[in-house]
C-alpha cells in the first residue's frame, strides 16, 4: 500500500480557501493549473474545486438565463396535503427563449465540465497527500452570471432548510458559530472524482436519447416563459378540480404519453455503463486512501478508529467490509453477472445488455413489461440475500450511508 508522508501546502493551495469564500476562484484557474503542473498536489485538488465551480456555475447561469424555476404542482400539492397558494415564479423575469437543442447543448457543457473536473481530481489523488480546510457552506458561486457571487449565493444560503448544522459551540458565556470546516486531502480527490460520474450518468442517459417530444410536451413546466410550444396553456379550463390542477394532470398524462426515447448516440448510452464502472472503482480507490491514513483531522469519511462528522454513523471495519461486499455486488450487476429483478418475470434484466444494446428506452414498456423481454436471460437474480451484508450493517440507514460514502 502507498503511504504519503507530510507536504507543505503551495502558495495557490493555501490561497484557495479564500478565494472560493470570496467567489473569485474560477479566474485563478490558470495559477493553480501552473502549481499543479508543478507537482503541488493541494494545487491540483484546488483545480478539481475550481472545474467543479465552474460546472456547477455554467449549469446555474444557464438555467438562469433561460428562466428556470421547480414546476408549478398545485394538483400534487393538494393530494399531498402541502399548501396550495405558493407562488412559483422564475427567479429571472426577463428570461431568453429555450429550444431542444438549446437545452442539449447546456446539458453536453454540463457533462464535459464534470468530465474534466473528474481528470483535476484524479490528478490530485495521484499526485501526493495534502490537506485542505475549507467550509463548504461558505464557497460562494455566480449562479446568476452578474458577474459577482453575492452574500446569498454561498451554499449554505441555496441549501437552506435542506441542511442540518451542527449545534453552536459554547465555551463558558460565550457561544461561537458551529465548526463546519472539513479537511480534504487525497482521499476525497477519488471521492470527488466518484460524484462527477454519479452526476454525469443520468444526464448522458438523458443526451443518449431523443427526448423533443416530451421537451415540447412539458417543458414549460420548467421553463415557464421560454417560449415553449404549451406556454401560454398552463392554465385551462376547469375539468375535475381546477384550471391550475387540472392543466398539470393533463401534462403528467402527456409526459408519460411522451415516455418513450428513441436512442440516437449507442455510444453515449454504452458511455453510461462506463460511468457506473468507474463510480464503483474510484470508490474503491477512495477507500484504499482512506484506510491508509494516520491523521484524524476533519474528515469527510473516517477510516475506522477516525473521529466522524456524522452524528451517530460511525465507521467500523464491519462497515468497511459490508460496503465492499455491497460494490461487488454492484460490479455483478454492471458486468451482467448478476440480473436485475423484474416484477413480471422469473427470469433477470441484463442491465449490461440494455446498455450495449437498446435501440429505445420506453419507460412505460420496460415497467409493464414488454420492453424488457430483449434484455431478459436466465441466469442469478438481485434478492435481498444478495445484498445481505450491506442490509445487515446498515439497516433502514444504507440510503444515507450510500450517498455519504458514493
Amino acid at each position: 500500500m502507498i503511504m504519503f508522508g507530510p507536504v507543505l501546502a503551495s502558495p495557490m493551495g493555501e490561497q484557495l480557501p479564500d478565494l472560493l469564500y470570496a467567489g473569485t476562484a474560477v479566474e485563478n484557474r490558470e495559477a493553480v493549473l501552473a502549481e499543479c503542473d508543478g507537482g503541488a498536489a493541494d494545487a491540483c485538488f484546488g483545480l478539481g474545486l475550481i472545474d467543479l465551480v465552474t460546472t456547477a456555475e455554467g449549469l446555474s447561469q444557464a438555467l438562469y438565463r433561460h428562466g428556470a424555476t421547480t414546476p408549478d404542482m398545485a394538483g400534487a400539492a393538494f393530494f399531498l396535503g402541502l399548501p396550495l397558494d405558493i407562488e412559483v415564479e422564475p427567479a429571472n423575469p426577463d428570461p431568453e427563449p429555450l429550444d431542444y437543442a438549446g437545452l442539449r447543448a447546456i446539458l453536453e457543457d454540463f457533462v464535459a465540465g464534470l468530465d474534466q473536473a473528474r481528470q483535476s481530481f484524479l490528478r490530485a489523488g495521484e499526485a501526493g497527500d495534502y490537506l485542505m480546510l475549507v467550509d463548504p457552506l461558505r464557497v460562494r458561486l455566480d449562479m446568476d452570471g452578474d458577474g459577482t457571487a453575492g452574500d446569498g449565493e454561498t451554499l449554505a444560503a441555496l441549501l437552506g432548510d435542506m441542511i442540518d448544522l451542527p449545534a453552536p459551540r459554547t465555551k463558558g458565556d460565550k457561544t461561537s458559530a458551529p465548526e463546519t470546516n472539513i479537511g480534504f486531502d487525497r482521499a476525497d480527490a477519488f471521492w470527488f472524482a466518484g460524484y462527477t460520474q454519479i452526476t454525469a450518468a443520468p444526464v448522458d442517459l438523458l443526451l443518449a436519447h431523443d427526448f423533443s417530444d416530451l421537451f415540447a410536451a412539458i417543458g414549460h413546466r420548467f421553463f415557464p416563459n421560454a417560449d415553449l410550444p404549451m406556454q401560454d396553456h398552463a392554465r385551462g379550463g376547469t375539468l375535475v378540480m381546477d384550471a391550475e390542477s387540472d392543466a398539470f394532470f393533463a401534462d403528467v398524462i402527456a409526459a408519460l404519453h411522451r415516455a418513450s426515447f428513441p436512442v440516437q448516440d449507442a455510444e453515449r448510452l454504452r458511455g453510461v455503463l462506463a460511468r457506473a464502472q468507474a463510480v464503483t472503482e474510484l470508490s474503491r480507490r477512495n477507500w484504499e486512501a482512506i484506510l491508509a491514513e494516520t491523521d484524524d483531522n476533519r474528515e469527510l469519511v473516517p477510516a475506522p478508529g477516525q473521529t466522524s462528522l456524522v452524528p451517530g454513523h460511525n465507521v467500523t471495519d464491519e462497515v468497511v467490509e459490508a460496503w465492499m461486499a455491497t460494490l461487488d455486488r454492484v460490479d455483478e450487476i454492471l458486468a451482467g453477472e448478476l440480473l436485475l429483478p423484474h416484477w413480471r418475470f422469473q427470469q433477470g434484466f441484463d442491465l449490461k445488455a440494455y446498455f450495449e444494446t437498446a435501440t429505445e428506452t420506453d419507460l412505460v414498456m420496460l415497467f409493464t413489461g414488454q420492453g424488457a423481454l430483449p434484455f431478459l436471460r436466465d441466469g442469478p437474480v438481485a434478492d435481498a440475500e444478495s445484498f445481505a451484508a450491506g442490509n445487515a450493517v446498515f439497516g433502514e440507514n444504507w440510503p444515507s450511508f450510500a450517498i455519504w460514502f458514493n
